[in-house]
């Protein structure tokens, strides 16, 4: 069978060389630097005056070894596991050499600035989680949603990320991570753009589930990403200071929206149809980070081990030394050579793009045949996570994923959900009730709220310019009133009897009138549409849930990445799902507001480790033509595990507490347990 790899050599200058590869011929892909080489005897002006034995490090005297003494001994150590190995294939080779040449393009300025434009998408990833959290108190009044129109609204996002992890995760192993990265970016503005000024709820929906596929594929691009242009002592810790920015973006929607939504002013109407409240300005807001991202990316290069893996050969060196240029300049050793000449890529892949000529076909044609070729390529992509070598990890990994997001997003949802149910009971607790009060030629002109009034009788009443709040009026009756200019929220007539009553500019439907009879009534000029109850729907608890809730994973965020690299990946993922679980008991203790978000942070703060954890090891679990594929389908469970959570634990809210704790403590359980079982990948190279 004919070797897939070209046998390259890839050689370092300066006396100091890398293992040899096979043996060089006719098909190596040899690159010329930009720097002539210099003769035995000459120097630079840059060394002139001195020899390179006369200078010192300054750490020898302290014992410290040099970099370059640290960086040959890696070496060395991997060559010897190599050679006790049975065989090393191809892909290996390759992974080595790859580790050997980002070894010295060094860490520094190029890896920095990355790090802050993937993070950017990072944090748009993190708003669209909370964006329709943070907003649906005053879209689900300002657009009249019923309960089951609140729940997809919430649901939406999710489902759109969940089809946009797997979509877009496929084809990053297959067009690009920066290509498909700025496609999701793009969909994700956009789709803010629209869905801020979408008055119906039909639109708004759409675009909300337009935003998340496309946003919903930046987590897998991005990890795998980034991870490709770190080198192996680097990528855990560095890894877990990029998931920092998922925390950075709860933070940002969170507190824009406490300085945005109750800013009433901000917003503009153009006549009764079309209203653009303070809401909607913040929607727009969220869209900062992707459009920051985004701007960033146009000057970021592709990943040159996505291009080595497709035999673009030359771009991956192009790229390589601009990696390497750009670090060493920055450290002041502008003088340093990028001394690679050859590296040892795949051949042509037999799974490569079909083309067709020009002259073939419409260009209609053309697309549906690329697009059908490459859907079928990431399905095959897909399915290969299920063969012998990778079925175990991927089977672990899935369940890993499902059991953490389970239980960390039905928490998430359950946590709020439960303090809301704690301030209605406290509110219900302080109802009013009017039992047969007969009032008559009397003008109501302060509102009422929390009341309910039955077998009244008001007679030549007048109810002018106030609003009603959870007010219920039962057998009661109505004669000679007039009711104006009334504001109402969950207020019903039931069974009442209304006569020669008049209803001017009022939001009294008929919806709120249940089994009522009506005598000479007349309605006129009604409110269109609904309102916002400002003070009612913009409480600050709402935003303080949010901010307190990604603040608290800022210790668990740390110390994450300062222990990964230490102490390894699966005790960082076992040991947080396990304490995590934990937790979930405090819940039994105490039960009040305070109290549970004191649990909610305590749970975000350790189970943000095993977060962070999972996303490290899932990069480093699978080849580079796999990567973002595999990292897409485990998000994509993740976002379904999501939804499940989410649905599942927001129907015992006002029921029972203990079932969503043992859920959560039986899947955090089983998933830290199943962990352990994973293999460690902190001392193995990225294949």
């Amino acid at each position: 069978m004919a070797d897939p790899y070209h046998n390259n050599i890839y050689h370092q200058g300066d006396g100091d060389s890398y293992r040899t590869y096979g043996q060089g011929g006719q098909d190596s892909y040899g690159y010329q630097t930009d720097y002539p080489p210099q003769e035995e005897d000459a120097a630079s002006d840059a060394t002139e005056g001195h020899d390179e034995e006369d200078q010192m490090y300054e750490g020898e005297y302290q014992g410290i070894p040099h970099p370059d003494e640290v960086k040959a001994a890696r070496r060395a150590a991997r060559a010897k596991a190599r050679t006790v190995a049975d065989g090393v294939s191809d892909q290996e080779e390759l992974a080595e050499q790859y580790e050997d040449i980002m070894e010295d393009c060094g860490h520094g300025k190029f890896q920095w600035t990355l790090f802050v434009v993937l993070g950017l998408a990072l944090m748009a990833d993190s708003v669209e989680c909370f964006v329709v959290v943070l907003v649906l108190p005053s879209a689900e009044k300002d657009m009249c949603l019923s309960h089951a129109e609140k729940g997809m609204l919430g649901l939406i996002v999710f489902l759109g990320m969940m089809f946009g992890a797997f979509i877009w995760g496929g084809l990053a192993d297959k067009v690009g991570r920066r290509k498909c990265l700025i496609i999701v970016l793009a969909m994700n503005c956009i789709s803010a753009f629209f869905s801020s000024f979408a008055q119906g709820y039909g639109f708004f929906l759409f675009f909300r589930l337009f935003s998340g596929i496309g946003i919903g594929g930046s987590v897998p691009i991005v990890y795998s990403y980034f991870s490709e242009f770190l080198q192996m002592d680097k990528r855990g810790e560095h890894l877990s200071w990029l998931c920092m920015f998922w925390m950075m973006g709860g933070i940002y929607a969170s507190f824009t929206a406490w300085g945005i939504i109750p800013r009433y002013g901000w917003g503009f109407s153009m006549g009764t149809e079309f209203q653009f409240h303070s809401w909607r300005v913040f929607v727009l807001v969220c869209a900062l980070p992707a459009i920051a991202a985004f701007v960033g990316l146009m000057f970021m290069p592709e990943s040159p081990r996505f291009l080595l893996e497709n035999a673009k050969h030359d771009e991956a060196w192009m790229i390589l030394k601009q990696v390497h240029d750009t670090n060493w300049r920055a450290k002041g050793e502008p003088e340093r050579v990028f001394t690679v000449t050859q590296i040892k890529t795949p051949k042509t892949q037999e799974d490569e793009f079909i083309e067709i000529q020009t002259a073939t076909g419409t260009a209609f044609q053309r697309w549906v045949v690329r697009t059908l070729t490459l859907t079928k390529l990431v399905m095959k992509n897909v399915l290969s996570l299920f063969g012998r070598d990778l079925r175990l990890a991927t089977l672990l990994m899935a369940i890993i994923w499902f059991t953490m997001a389970f239980s960390f997003y039905g928490l998430s949802v359950w946590f709020p959900d439960m303090i809301k149910h704690l301030q209605h009971e406290e509110y219900e607790s302080k109802l009013k009730v009017f039992h047969r009060e007969k009032v008559e030629q009397f003008h109501f002109n302060f509102s009422l709220e929390n009341q309910v009034h039955k077998e009244g009788e008001y007679i030549n009443d007048k109810f002018i310019n106030i609003e009603m709040k959870s007010v219920k009026f039962e057998d009661s009756l109505f004669v000679d009133c007039f009711f104006e200019n009334i504001r109402s929220t969950e207020t019903i007539f039931e069974n009442c009897t209304i006569r020669s009553t008049v209803f001017y500019d009022t939001d009294l439907y008929e919806e709120k009138f249940i089994d009522c009879t009506f005598e000479n009534v007349t309605f006129l000029h009604n409110k269109k549409g609904c309102h916002l109850d400002y003070e009612e729907e913009n409480d600050v608890l709402v935003y303080l849930v949010s901010f307190l809730g990604c603040l608290a994973v800022l210790p668990g965020n740390i110390i994450s990445a300062l222990f990964m690299d230490k102490i390894g990946r699966i005790k960082i993922i076992g040991g947080s799902m396990l304490i995590s679980a934990g937790c979930t008991f405090f819940l039994f203790l105490s039960f009040s507001q305070a109290a549970i978000i004191a649990w909610q942070c305590l749970f975000c703060g350790v189970s943000v480790a095993a977060w962070n954890g999972i996303q490290v090891i899932t990069v480093e679990l699978y080849p580079a033509s796999k990567r973002a594929t595999a990292f897409g389908v485990l998000n994509a469970i993740c976002k379904l595990a999501a939804i499940l959570g989410s649905s599942i634990f927001a129907s015992f809210v006002g029921i029972t507490k203990v079932i969503p704790i043992l859920l959560s403590f039986g899947a955090l359980v089983g998933g830290g347990v199943l962990a352990l079982k994973l293999p460690e990948t902190r001392k193995k190279v990225l294949l």
